[in-house]
């Protein structure tokens, strides 16, 4: 059986933790009896400085590992709806058309609600599978030079047509420069734009106002910048919305559905790509903003 470097490491933290018991019995015994050696208390000293140390890491790793399960624990969970609702309604969809006959105005919208649950299905599915290639930097890197406004422009349009929104809810800041090109995958930075477009949704509630910029910052950088009106991001939440698994806890969000994945997805690729990812929020209730940097390739 294949031990597995998370195994690894909650066995060396439980050698650890019993070599540390080891060394406070002898440590106690030595000094019930009275040993007055010079070099049994500079011994002494180094061993009660090694088990304060290891007495914090052995406490950090246990507070990391509980920290890590709720984490898996909740992914599990929104995994296991993000999978079982779809499939309980294209059943019941199927059961229906099986067991009556149905008209056929009906049937289309059946047919349409079952082709959306599925595509719901494919989603969730390509969202895992993703996550696990970028943490493991699988993949070809298969690079080429791309039209940075035009591939944001294309996102934009997609979302536009996949959640049927007026231009107003989801619009351009500016009218994005032409001719900002970048190296990178293409399938990878469209994820990356698709991915933050359906964030900015799905946190926005109903009233919907999403703003999307794209800036060349200088002859290096180019910029995408998307911001929402949304539910925003408590301060303490910033730098941890993009770990892996990790979803802001709080009752703006008890009603929307995720896996944990997304912006991790998003991070990996850009940081895969030499960029960097930023988010701002002026606290709950106050939207926010998800803002990605990008070498720019520039031709004179």
């Amino acid at each position: 059986m294949r031990v597995t470097s998370r195994t690894k490491t909650v066995a060396f933290v439980i050698i650890l933790g019993v070599c540390l018991v080891g060394i406070s019995v002898v440590l106690n015994v030595g000094w019930i009896l009275n040993w007055r050696a010079v070099v049994l208390r500079v011994l002494g000293i180094i061993f009660f400085g090694v088990i304060i140390a290891g007495v914090a890491l052995n406490t950090i790793f246990l507070i990391r590992e509980i920290r890590r399960n709720e984490q898996q624990d909740s992914f599990l969970n929104a995994v296991t709806h993000e999978l079982k609702t779809p499939i309980t309604s294209i059943r019941l969809y199927l059961e229906t058309l099986e067991k009556r006959p149905v008209e056929e105005k009906q049937r289309h919208d059946f047919y349409r609600v079952m082709l959306q649950d599925t595509d719901r299905l494919l989603g969730t599915v390509e969202q895992v599978l993703k996550a696990g290639e970028v943490r493991h930097g699988r993949g070809p890197k298969s690079w080429q030079e791309l039209d940075f406004s035009a591939m944001v422009q294309e996102a934009v349009e997609l979302a536009r047509i996949r959640h049927a929104l007026p231009e107003e809810a989801l619009s351009f800041g500016a009218e994005p420069p032409r001719g900002i090109t970048v190296l990178g995958d293409a399938v990878e930075l469209r994820t990356v734009a698709a991915n933050l477009l359906e964030n900015a949704l799905k946190y926005s509630g109903s009233d919907r106002r999403i703003v999307v910029d794209v800036a060349a910052l200088d002859l290096d950088k180019v910029s995408l910048s998307i911001r929402d009106n949304g539910i925003g991001i408590p301060r303490s939440e910033l730098k941890r919305i993009f770990n892996r698994f990790y979803r802001v806890r709080s009752r703006a969000t008890d009603n929307v559905k995720g896996t944990g994945l997304g912006l991790f997805i998003v991070r990996s690729i850009v940081r895969r790509h030499g960029g960097d990812i930023s988010a701002e929020s002026y606290g709950e209730g106050k939207g926010s903003t998800f803002r990605i940097r990008l070498p720019r390739v520039y031709h004179v």
